[in-house]
Parts: C-alpha cells; sequence; structure tokens
C-alpha cells in the first residue's frame, strides 16, 4: 500500500487533532452546564465522551495519517523507525494548530467567546507524576498491541485506557502536548492555565522517554513496519477478500507484497 503524500496525513492529523480538541473541551462544557457543582459526574460525562470520540476519530483518520493527533506518538514513532523525524516534525505543528482550532470551535459552539484563557491551575508535584504515567501507559498501549499483531484493536484500546485514565490519575491524563497546548485556549472544565501547561508537557516528554526504554526492554525486537502501524494498521497488512497480505521492508527501504503462509499460522516472529 503506497504511503499518502504528506500534505494529506498532514490534514488528517490537523483535523483529527482538532476533532480531539472539540471532544475534549466541547464535552466538559456540556458536563458543566447538564450537571452544575457535581464535579464527579461532570469527569464521567468528560470521561466517556472523550473515550468514544478517540475510538471513532482514530478509525475515521488512522487509514491516512495512522491518527496519531499526539506530538510525543510521533515522536516515539520515529524512535523506532516507523516514522521519518521529519515527518514527526512536520506532524507537530498540524497536531498542535488542530488542538487550538479544535478547542476555540467548542468555545463557539456553546456560544462562549472563542478565546478565553484558562485559569485553572494544575501544576504540582502530583500533577507531574501523574502525566507521566499517563503517558507512558498510552504508548504501552499502542505499542504491545502493535508488536503483537493486534493493531486493529488499538483505537477501543486507546479509548478505553484515556477513558480509564481520566479517573485513575490526579491530573485527568492529558498525556499529550498539543492537546496540552490547546485546552489552554478555553477556560472551561477542561481547561488548563498558561502557566501550567509547561510542566504538564516537560511531564509528557518524560513519559515518551521512559517509554522508549520500557519498550525496548519488553519488545527488543520491535520492527519499523511494526511501528508504522501502531494505531491502525494502515501501511501492513490488508485484508481483502479474506486474503491477508504482509508487506516487508527491501534492502533499499521500499515495502514488497509476500504471499500468506499456506501452512499453520506462526503466530510468533
Amino acid at each position: 500500500m503506497n504511503e499518502p503524500a504528506l500534505w494529506r496525513r498532514l490534514t488528517a492529523e490537523g483535523l483529527g487533532s482538532a476533532f480531539l480538541a472539540a471532544i475534549v473541551v466541547g464535552s466538559g462544557i456540556a458536563a458543566q452546564q447538564l450537571s452544575p457543582g457535581n464535579i464527579g459526574l461532570e469527569l464521567f460525562i468528560n470521561a466517556a465522551a472523550t473515550a468514544a470520540g478517540l475510538y471513532a476519530i482514530i478509525l475515521m483518520f488512522g487509514g491516512v495519517s495512522g491518527a496519531h493527533f499526539n506530538p510525543v506518538v510521533s515522536f516515539v514513532d520515529a524512535a523506532f523507525g516507523g516514522l521519518r523525524w521529519r515527518d514527526a516534525a512536520a506532524y507537530l505543528p498540524a497536531q498542535v494548530a488542530g488542538c487550538i482550532s479544535g478547542a476555540i470551535a467548542a468555545n463557539v459552539m456553546f456560544s462562549l467567546p472563542a478565546v478565553s484563557w484558562s485559569t485553572k491551575h494544575r501544576a504540582t508535584g502530583p500533577h507531574f507524576f501523574s502525566e507521566i504515567v499517563a503517558t507512558l501507559g498510552l504508548l504501552l498501549v499502542i505499542f504491545a498491541l502493535a508488536r503483537t499483531k493486534r493493531s486493529h484493536s488499538t483505537p477501543a484500546a486507546v479509548g478505553a485506557y484515556i477513558g480509564a485514565a481520566y479517573f485513575f490519575t490526579s491530573s485527568t491524563s492529558f498525556a499529550n502536548p498539543a492537546i496540552t497546548v490547546g485546552r489552554m485556549f478555553s477556560n472551561t472544565f477542561a481547561g488548563i492555565q498558561p502557566s501550567s501547561a509547561p510542566f504538564y508537557i516537560l511531564a509528557q516528554v518524560v513519559g515518551g522517554v521512559v517509554a522508549v526504554l520500557v519498550i525496548k526492554t519488553l519488545y527488543p525486537d520491535v520492527t519499523p513496519a511494526e511501528a508504522s502501524d501502531i494505531l491502525f494498521p494502515h501501511h501492513g497488512a490488508s485484508d481483502i477478500g479474506g486474503s491477508i497480505q504482509e508487506t516487508s521492508p527491501t534492502s533499499n527501504g521500499n515495502q514488497h507484497s509476500t504471499p500468506p503462509s499456506l501452512g499453520a499460522p506462526n503466530l510468533e516472529r
């Protein structure tokens, strides 16, 4: 399968990131309006909408860009050879711009000022540690499924993990520098004070570095082909008419198709 042009992938990353921010911020605003003063119910609404929305937008854009919507995911993917470093660098501004646009769109949809800087202070030690844990867990889910050939389950698994992490982390699991920036633009339930954002982003980067080390320990033979299909299988296996074909890199970096084995399935590489 030919890789889509970079401009198409950047468009998918920008749109997907915008939808992600709109889901997170918009559901937070709706939760505040539907259940004023009930923080637990507001958080549940926000978490449930985010989990379901993530599942949908990964399916929506995964076939084009891989549906990263997260600079840490993109750069960790590049570290394992699944994405070119220059492409990961190009994804970053698309993801950040998309998240900012999505947060602004959410504000407008609920008749709020297009930009209202958040005043929600979140920069504490427990929040910092929570973001390291949240980011580490997210990347482990993604790469474990890719390494064990279960990427088709990743959209649901990522949604489920983030939904759960809303509750088991004190930071409510941002785990994404782009969405952290976007959430500064809305002084609502899901917002974050601009002065707290660098604190969160640093923790997310640390979580990404720790994740690389842990993934290399658990799965020392992760291949670039496997890394290229994190989150959504869009480069490797294709199921057409019930027949599965896998692609593998040739010596010149291109990919060629190999027919499926007619013998017993080999579940381990």
